[in-house]
């Protein structure tokens, strides 16, 4: 029954009816406290006593509220009134895309633009590890100024652990009726119409049907009965776009070849790179119109084929409209050629060329001993030691003077620090030592004037010259490279210390600065191009299976090359060959756990990382950040009797609470970092309301009730933060500067142990006050831990292979070795860390990572 105008729901009036849907109406709202217009779904009295489809809407709001995107429909708030459970979305001014398809298909302009809209947000979506599984032009918005949202997440699931059993047979109306399990009928993959398991690839089926629609103004799948449609997109093919629609774009036409596929493994492995190339087809169809339309019938092509070859295919032919004489025939493009240049099992910290462009100069850690300079050439496979031991090469001036750091070691996660220091390729005496605490360094063309990376005052700064501060982020900065011209700073910009996802920034010697590409969640290795028009860089929109692409000052990305493995970009010389190297990198967890005599391997996938121990050893959570863990890393729980893990959701493990009951986590981006709560057992995952804040290292306290924080206020340092799991804000108990460890928190939730903005270590009070110098710690001395007494606590160094546990007492400030730990194979372990261990000091689980590198030369970069 429809609600009358007037109606009030919670501190919402309803003004008029939108709309009717299996899941209840849409009315148009009122919200006078912030006075706005809402769009209220509001679900009928027989859903809401159904406990399935009510916790479909509940969880219709969870889905959409944790996607911050503008191509998403934003979730206010949900309630109950009067035994009315509804809830409060944006409202959009607009028609649907449903009402836009009235007329038939979209104009070319209007179909482009609207397209990479919905890409866009599905590629937010299936980033944080959602499928809507029910995309349809009905759940599409186009408001007036052309913004498009996607609406209704009432079937969204996370894509990691779908279930095979969910089958029925929807209706064939509209909109999704009740009973409704997997989607409309005419917009379902061919596997969601089978029943069987599905992931984000189900969602790009669904897209091409709409992109199809769009463009022909005709549905892909209409048959008389839904038996029948069904049955279409299982077996059928529909008419060729180009038949329909000869004027489409040629290349809009492919890419909905591509998502159309039957089989999953021919559409696109990633949604981002569907979006990124229907963005190219929207920039470029001015150049291929004219051959795409000249056209009246186009051979499908073989689905596989990138976008991006087919633009330049077009572009090439229309030249023929210019009275270029071409032969008929394509000429193959040949693709980059690898060579490698290094054969030892160990680790790779960083290459460079020597002016002569022959020369190489690199940094590594071969067979398990200290990283130190080599010096290779391009015509043999031999390498030899430059004498640098414990030392890692920066960067190489046009005069072949080296900046290289010395007494290197672990700083934090990526990177690691050192005094830095300049020494002549040719050798002899000393390195000069100039600088300390330098986390990165390059030289500047002049061969005078360095930009260097260092922390200060709980900050990473980048400065170019020297003293001149050009940049600071409480995240962290890699990769820094001076432009040809020394006018500009290239370098990567990564919000959250700990995580190597970022963007390629520019900076100029004023300050200003911008981003020239989208955010990746990996991103490592940068250099300019030889006319420094383009930037070089490697980096994954999922997992870190990082491919070579480069990015001109304006934003044009392009992708140059890719690998089986994790490539990262070291140097291009002036002949244009690059310097890349391709890492087998591992993280995996060795653990003793109750029911064993010694060490075991407790790693699940490729990158498994143990956030938590239960006091009582049984049970270890960890999260797996690699290609393994996919879009937004997954967490798991493993027992110790070595079982399979269990997956409890998307995000970052954070810590199990005292009792074990409850795992916490964190997921998203920057500022739009959420913290979940994961039962360990039955029960649904609980989101805690947004906090604006960054977040970096996450404890529970004791009491099970709180959780203690270090993160940061947007361009503000990081400070330390207190929060009960059922309240809505954090409190600050910190200034600016401060930042927790692993496990900060004491036995009696008093005081966290901290490092200050002056590199010194402190017990701060939780309560408020004045934090004490904990004694007896270094530079590069982390706390791992408290011991149960409350008055010590367990100490690890960074970047020390093996590495000593040593137990060091809070009066005293005096050290003794608990356990040295170290795993039976020790080539390419570069970093053990953390280390986990239960209040009884009995058991115990720690991290390495293992890298085993290779260097290569790459030739033929186009």
């Amino acid at each position: 029954m429809s609600l009358a105008a007037g109606t009030k729901l919670g501190p919402y009036e309803v003004l008029s009816l939108l709309g009717t849907g299996g899941m209840g109406e849409v009315y148009r709202a009122r919200d006078e406290r912030l006075r706005r217009d809402v769009a209220l779904k509001v679900l009928p009295a027989s859903i809401a006593q159904d406990a399935d489809r009510l916790r479909r809407f509940e969880s219709e709001a969870r889905a959409a509220s944790a996607l911050n995107h503008p191509n998403i429909v934003t979730v206010h708030d949900i309630g109950k009134s009067n035994g009315t459970t509804y809830m409060a979305m944006e409202f959009i001014d607009g028609a649907s895309l449903r009402q836009m398809l009235a007329n038939g298909a979209l104009p070319e302009k209007k179909m482009l633009e609207v397209a990479v809209q919905i890409a866009d947000g599905l590629a937010k979506a299936h980033s944080a590890g959602i499928v809507h599984r029910d995309l349809k032009p009905e759940n599409v918005m186009v408001s007036r100024d052309g913004f498009v949202k996607l609406l209704d997440f009432g079937l969204a699931k996370p894509f990691t652990a779908p279930s095979e059993g969910m089958s029925a047979i929807p209706t064939m109306a509209g909109e999704t009726q009740p009973g409704t399990v997997l989607g409309t009928v005419g917009y379902m993959s061919p596997e969601q119409a089978s029943g069987r398991s599905l992931d984000y690839r189900s969602d790009q089926f669904s897209l091409g049907s709409i992109l199809y629609e769009m463009a022909t103004g005709q549905r892909a799948f209409q048959k008389p009965t839904g038996a029948e449609t069904l049955s279409a997109i299982i077996r059928e093919e529909p008419d060729s776009v180009a038949r329909v629609n000869p004027r489409a774009p040629a290349p809009y036409r492919w890419i909905v070849d591509r998502c159309l596929a039957k089989d999953p493994e021919d559409r696109y492995a990633s949604t981002r790179d569907l979006a990124r190339d229907l963005k190219s087809v929207r920039e470029h169809v001015s150049e291929v119109t004219s051959t795409a339309s000249g056209a009246t019938a186009v051979a499908p092509m073989h689905r596989r084929r990138t976008v991006a070859w087919w633009l330049a295919a077009a572009a090439l032919l229309a030249g023929l409209a210019g009275g270029v004489l071409l032969d008929r025939r394509i000429r193959k493009v040949e693709p980059p050629t690898f060579r490698q240049l290094t054969f030892r099992r160990g680790s790779i910290g960083s290459a460079r060329f020597a002016p002569d462009g022959q020369t190489i100069m690199y940094s590594a850690s071969w067979d398990g001993r200290s990283m130190e300079v080599f010096v290779s050439r391009l015509d043999s496979p031999e390498s030899r030691p430059f004498g640098l031991a414990k030392a890692e090469l920066l960067s190489v001036s046009p005069s072949g003077e080296m900046a290289v750091s010395v007494d290197r070691r672990d700083a934090f996660a990526f990177n690691r620090t050192g005094t830095l220091a300049r020494i002549g390729m040719t050798g002899g005496g000393s390195p000069k030592e100039f600088l300390e605490d330098i986390l990165w360094a390059d030289w500047a063309s002049d061969g005078q004037s360095l930009a260097v990376v260092r922390p200060q005052s709980g900050k990473i700064r980048l400065e170019y010259p020297v003293g001149h501060v050009l940049y600071e982020t409480a995240g962290w900065i890699s990769h820094p490279r001076v432009s040809p011209r020394g006018d500009e700073v290239a370098f990567l910009d990564h919000p959250v210390q700990g995580d190597d996802s970022g963007t390629v920034m520019l900076v100029d010697r004023a300050g200003k600065r911008r981003a020239i590409s989208e955010p990746y969640e990996s991103v490592q290795g940068l250099c300019w191009s030889p006319d420094g028009n383009e930037v070089f860089f490697s980096a994954s929109y999922a997992g870190n299976n990082r491919a070579l692409q480069a990015v001109t000052r304006s934003g044009r990305v392009r992708v140059i090359a890719r690998g089986t493995g994790t490539l990262t970009i070291q140097d291009i010389s002036k002949a244009g060959k690059a310097l890349v190297i391709e890492d087998k990198g591992r993280k995996s967890i060795s653990a003793l756990l109750p029911g064993a005599a010694t060490e075991r391997d407790f790693a699940w996938l490729d990158w498994s990382l143990p956030r938590s121990i239960s006091d009582d050893g049984q049970l270890l959570l960890f999260d797996e950040s690699g290609a393994g863990g996919g879009a937004g890393y997954s967490v798991y729980v493993r027992k110790a009797d070595g079982s399979p893990a269990v997956r409890l959701g998307p995000g970052i493990g954070a810590g199990l609470s005292p009792d074990s009951r409850l795992a916490l986590s964190i997921s998203g981006q920057s500022t739009a970092q959420r913290l979940t709560l994961y039962p360990i057992g039955v029960g649904e995952p609980r989101t805690l309301p947004p906090t604006g804040l960054r977040i970096e290292q996450v404890c529970w306290l004791s009491d099970g009730r709180r959780i203690v924080f270090s993160g940061a206020e947007p361009d503000h340092g990081s400070r330390l933060w207190v929060q009960a799991i059922d309240e809505a804000k954090p409190r600050a108990f910190s200034p600016e500067g401060y930042r927790m460890f692993e496990r900060s928190p004491s036995p009696d939730d008093k005081v966290v142990a901290v490092v200050g903005p002056d590199r010194r270590f402190y017990l701060y009070p939780i309560a408020g006050g004045e934090p004490t110098p904990i004694p007896g710690l270094a530079p590069g001395d982390v706390v791992a831990g408290w011991r149960q007494d409350g008055k010590s606590v367990f100490v690890r160094r960074r970047g020390e292979v093996p590495l000593r546990v040593m137990t060091l007492d809070l009066a005293s400030g005096r050290k003794q070795l608990w356990k040295e730990l170290m795993p039976p194979d020790p080539a390419g372990v570069s970093t053990i860390a953390p280390v986990l261990i239960t209040p009884d000091e009995k058991y115990y689980a720690y991290s390495y990572t293992r890298s085993l590198a290779d260097l290569y030369v790459v030739e033929g970069l186009k």
